[in-house]
C-alpha cells in the first residue's frame, strides 16, 4: 500500500472536515436566505460591504456581532464573493471592511427581478423557496435516521417515515405551514426548470393541441406550457387534497383524480419530476395508465426527469445527491438510462429519445 505524503494527508484532512461539517453549509444557506442577505446585496447594485448589510437586515442587536463570521462562511463557500485585501487580519475580522458581491449562485436567491413585483410573482430564477423547502425540519430528521435505517435489517420503510411515522405527502397534509413551504419550493423549481424547457424545447410540443400534466400539483409547469402554447389545451391531473385548495385561474383546468387508477384523454401527457418519486414497478403502472390516455399513433409521454450519468461533475454530484434523498425520502429513486429504457419498455413503449436541459436534468419524449 502506498504512503501518503504529509501534504496528501493534509489535503485529505481538510477534504474530510469539509464533508463531515457539510451539514452547516445548508444550515448557513438557510440563514442567508432568511436574512434576505442576497436580496440586500442585489438591491445595493450588486455589492454591499458589511455596515451596509447590519443596517439592511433584520439581524437582532444581540447577533449582529456574529454576523461577519457568517458572511466569511458564505463567501468561502462560493455562495457570495468578497472584494477584500485578503490578508490574515481580513481573514480574522470575518471580513469587516469587506465588499460582498452577488455569485450566479446567490444569485438564484434573489426573490426581487427589479420590477417590485417581490414574492407576488416571483421571477423565474429565484428558487430560494426551493431551498428552504429542503432544509425543514422534516427533512433533515429523516436525513438523521439514514445510519440507524441501514443498519436495521427490518422491512424496508424508508428513513422519512422510520423518522415521522407517515410519507412526506401524509405528513406535509398534517402540517399546513410546512405544507405551504414545501408547495412553494416545488413551484420555484418547476417555474426554472420550464422557462428553459419552453425556451429551448418548444419542438416537443409541436403538433400537440391538448396536455395533461399528471401530478401537476398547483400547476405551474402547464401554466408555463399554456402561456408558451396557447394552442394547447392543458390539464392538471392532481389528487383531490391538492387540487381542492387551487382557485380556477382561466389558464388551465384543474382535474381531481389518481394517477394510479385514470388518466384524462389527451394528446401529450407531461411528467416533471413525478417519477423518481416511485419505485419501478410504480412507475410501470403510472405509464401504462399515461399510454392508454394519449392517441396511438400520434400521442407522446414528455417527461422531465433526471437521467444519471451527465458527464459533468457538478451535474453528476447534483444526480447521486437527489438520489441519496429519493431513498431518504420515498421509495423511488434516480435513474440512468439504461433503468429507464427497461422501464419503458415494460410499460409497453415501443420507444424514446433524450436530450439534457438542465445538466442535471433531461427531457424525455416517450412514444407508444
Amino acid at each position: 500500500m502506498a504512503t501518503s505524503s504529509n501534504e496528501e494527508l493534509l489535503q485529505a484532512h481538510a477534504e474530510l472536515c469539509s464533508i463531515t461539517f457539510g451539514y452547516l453549509k445548508s444550515m448557513a444557506l438557510e440563514c442567508a436566505i432568511r436574512f434576505g442577505i442576497p436580496n440586500a446585496i442585489y438591491r445595493r447594485g450588486g455589492a454591499a460591504s458589511l455596515p451596509d448589510l447590519l443596517a439592511a437586515l433584520p439581524v437582532p442587536e444581540s447577533k449582529k456581532p456574529y454576523l461577519p463570521r457568517l458572511m466569511r462562511f458564505l463567501a468561502a463557500s462560493g455562495i457570495f464573493a468578497v472584494d477584500a485585501p485578503g490578508t490574515t487580519d481580513e481573514r480574522a475580522d470575518g471580513g469587516a471592511t469587506a465588499t460582498y458581491r452577488l455569485t450566479p449562485l446567490s444569485r438564484l436567491l434573489v426573490d426581487d427581478d427589479g420590477t417590485g413585483a417581490g414574492t407576488a410573482e416571483r421571477c423565474a430564477t429565484d428558487l430560494s423557496p426551493f431551498v428552504l423547502s429542503q432544509t425543514n425540519r422534516y427533512h433533515v430528521t429523516a436525513a438523521l435516521h439514514l445510519p440507524v435505517w441501514f443498519e436495521s435489517d427490518a422491512a424496508a420503510e424508508m428513513p422519512f417515515k422510520t423518522a415521522h411515522g407517515a410519507d412526506p405527502w401524509t405528513v406535509f397534509s398534517r402540517d399546513p405551514k410546512i405544507n405551504r413551504v414545501f408547495n412553494a419550493g416545488m413551484a420555484a423549481d418547476t417555474r426554472f426548470a420550464m422557462s428553459f424547457v419552453v425556451s429551448n424545447y418548444g419542438d416537443a410540443f409541436d403538433g400537440v393541441t391538448s396536455l395533461v400534466d399528471v401530478a401537476g400539483g398547483t400547476g405551474t409547469a402547464a401554466r408555463a406550457i399554456a402561456r408558451a402554447f396557447p394552442r394547447i389545451k392543458c390539464a392538471v391531473l392532481d389528487l383531490p387534497s391538492v387540487i381542492d385548495s387551487v382557485p380556477a385561474d382561466g389558464v388551465v383546468e384543474y382535474v381531481a383524480g389518481d394517477m394510479m387508477s385514470s388518466i384524462p384523454k389527451a394528446d401529450a401527457v407531461f411528467l416533471k419530476y413525478v417519477l423518481h418519486d416511485w419505485s419501478d414497478e410504480d412507475c410501470v403502472r403510472i405509464l401504462r395508465e399515461c399510454r392508454k390516455a394519449i392517441p396511438k399513433p400520434g400521442g407522446k409521454v414528455i417527461i422531465v426527469d433526471m437521467v444519471v450519468g451527465s458527464p459533468s461533475n457538478a451535474a453528476y454530484e447534483a444526480q447521486v445527491l437527489f438520489d441519496l434523498l429519493m431513498m431518504v425520502m420515498t421509495a423511488g429513486k434516480e435513474r440512468d438510462e439504461r433503468e429507464w429504457s427497461k422501464i419503458f419498455m415494460d410499460a409497453g413503449f415501443s420507444h424514446h429519445k433524450t436530450r439534457p436541459v438542465l445538466g442535471s436534468f433531461a427531457l424525455i419524449e416517450l412514444y407508444p
